[in-house]
């Protein structure tokens, strides 16, 4: 395990410098990278109707609201309800 951990923080020390970004930075990136992933395979599963706002929000541990900031980035239609 601890090698591992060395061999990835080599890799991405290694990264870092040769794109000029900090550790963080890559890391960050990273973050991104796999989050958006995340987020289109379980918007897939949403345009089917195989899975649930709910359920999609506690997956991704995020907002509802920011759920459908994202299906309104994306561009896909979903249902608005009236509060009134």
């Amino acid at each position: 395990m601890k090698n591992n951990v060395s061999n990835l923080k080599l890799a991405l020390e290694q990264y870092a410098s040769e794109s000029n970004l900090t550790e963080l930075e890559v890391v960050e990136k990273l973050k991104d990278y796999y989050f958006n992933k995340k987020v289109t395979d379980n918007l897939k599963l949403y345009k089917k109707g195989q899975k649930k706002v709910s359920e999609i929000t506690k997956n991704l541990k995020i907002s509802s609201r920011k759920f459908y900031a994202i299906l309104d980035k994306k561009k896909i239609e979903y249902t608005k309800y009236n509060k009134s």
